[in-house]
């Protein structure tokens, strides 16, 4: 295993209802050297822990218990435009999520299940963007 890299300029929150899902993606992403802020399970935790961490990068499953991923996205960006990337996460294979997903704010979406690659590929796309515009 190579040595974990230090990654600080993302803080990355995981938002799924699935404790196996949120504990998986946590181990993946700090393995490689991320700061993962903080899991929520829920929107109500997503939204405190959001602020509290300061989280930048957001995973968010489109299906929660309380309030949609789609309703989540789209308060995050309503609330604090341009300071968080979100990228959705759906085992649903519907065009239509994807293209609300996009239109909510999410700048990204990985079908679930996804490869490990998968997911550092697009941590490590966001990352070029929040190094580029810190510049």
């Amino acid at each position: 295993m190579k040595p974990p890299r230090n990654h600080d300029k993302l803080r990355i929150l995981i938002v799924d209802d699935s404790d196996f899902n949120r504990r998986s993606m946590a181990e993946i992403l700090t393995n490689e050297g991320y700061n993962v802020a903080g899991q929520a399970g829920s929107a109500e935790d997503a939204i405190q822990i959001a602020h509290s961490s300061k989280a930048n990068l957001i995973f968010i499953d489109v299906v929660m218990p309380d309030i949609s991923g789609l309703e989540l996205t789209k308060h995050f960006q309503e609330k604090h435009t341009g300071e968080r990337f979100i990228i959705m996460m759906s085992s649903l294979n519907i065009d239509s999520i994807v293209i609300e997903s996009i239109s909510n704010g999410a700048i990204d979406f990985l079908q679930k299940p996804f490869e490990c690659d998968d997911l550092l590929k697009a941590v490590e796309k966001i990352e070029r963007l929040v190094v580029k515009d810190s510049h």
